[in-house]
Formats: structure tokens, sequence, C-alpha cells
């Protein structure tokens, strides 16, 4: 994997947030609806992430809702009957809608970092967001480690949050902030940097260290 230097990483996630302010998807509760609330300053970039600490699990009942649950298959490799099971990063493995994902923790390397993580919320990007993302830009990123690895830790959260614990602004592994607003089945995702939202379209997906809520676009984090 090619080295970059922290000035290119540094443009790189300037690209991609522009492209996320401008290829957020429309529509209800897409980037042009208003958040339940205003997003918080992020923390700065030089701030040591929260440790991780364990976390039990959701307090509310297991039940996965969103309408791209139905795209996860129900039995097999893949299924949430495999995920369960399994830590995140190995669970988001065989899960189709998460394909590209995959693909871009395995760049970044973080498939230890998160399969050992002791207990975890995932805002996962589908295929779909990261679709969103020009294929040049996307690339670079994929060889970009440094780049990468900030945006996908800034889609974690310690700790195993339950849809009656998500609204709020929450201090990613990343050490910047994302607010989450809304309640039941309908949530939103709302990256400090560039205010770009994202609709959580399957939430409440259990793995054996975390809890994942799938969203349709890519956050970055603020420079």
């Amino acid at each position: 994997m090619a080295r970059t230097s922290p000035k290119s990483a540094a443009a790189l996630l300037a690209a991609l947030a522009l492209c996320g302010s401008l290829c957020a998807c429309s529509g209800p509760g897409g980037a042009g609806a208003a958040a339940a609330s205003a997003p918080a300053a992020a923390v700065p970039a030089g701030s040591p992430a929260p440790a991780l600490s364990p976390a039990a699990g959701p307090a509310g009942p297991p039940d996965d809702f969103g309408s791209v649950c139905t795209a996860v298959p129900r039995s097999g490799a893949g299924s949430f009957g495999a995920m369960v099971s399994a830590p995140v990063a190995t669970a988001a493995e065989g899960n189709p809608v998460l394909a590209t994902l995959d693909a871009a923790v395995r760049a970044a390397g973080l498939v230890d970092t998160l399969d050992d993580a002791p207990g975890v919320t995932v805002f996962a990007p589908d295929n779909a967001a990261f679709a969103k993302i020009p294929p040049a830009l996307l690339d670079g990123a994929m060889a970009n480690q440094p780049a990468m690895t900030r945006i996908l830790m800034y889609h974690v959260v310690p700790g195993r949050l339950s849809p009656d614990q998500l609204d709020g602004t929450h201090t990613t592994l990343e050490g910047g902030t994302i607010t989450v607003a809304g309640a039941g089945d309908r949530f939103t995702v709302t990256g400090a940097g560039t205010g770009d939202t994202a609709n959580v379209v399957c939430g409440n997906v259990q793995t054996a260290n975390a809890t994942i809520y799938i969203i349709d676009s890519v956050l970055t984090p603020q420079e």
C-alpha cells in the first residue's frame, strides 16, 4: 500500500468532506432535511480518542429495523443470525450490503482493531453510501491508509447503544463528534465537520462485540 504524507491525507479528507456535502442523498431525512438538533463542535483533531470500555448489550429488544434490512440474507453467511456470533469486522465480511465497507476496513488495516474492541456502536455506510463518492476519489481513499482510518473510526462510538440511547451527540473513536436525531425506527446521523447527514437504513444489528446501524452516506471528520 502506498504511503502518503499527512498533508496529502488532509487534502483527501477535505475532498471527501466536500463530496459528502454535495453528494449526500436528497429527500426526506437527507442532507437537505433539518436535523432535530444542531451538530456539536468537533473535538480538535489532535485530541485523544475516548478509551474503549466493556459495555453491556442493548437494553431494548434485539430487533433490527429499516428498509435495507430486507437486503441482508436471512440465513447462512452474512445473515443476522451469522453476524450475532462474530466480532464486528468479521461479521461485516459476509454481509453483501457492507461489501465496500469491508474492503475499506481491510485497506485501513482495522480488522483486528474492530474485532478486539470490547463494546462499540458502528454507524456502517452501505454500498450505496460509498457509491455516492466519485470512483477516483474513493480509490484514492482506499489507497490512503491514514485518511481511511480516520474516516472509518469517525463512524465508531464506544459502548453499545440501543435505539433509545441513540438520540444525542456522541464522541467517536476518531475524536470528533456526531449527532444522532430521531426516535423509534427513524434516525439521522449528522457529522460535525460539514454537517452532512445520513439516514439509518437498517438499525440495531447485533454482532458479538458491537451494535451496527447501517447508514446511507459516508461521514467525514472535521479537519
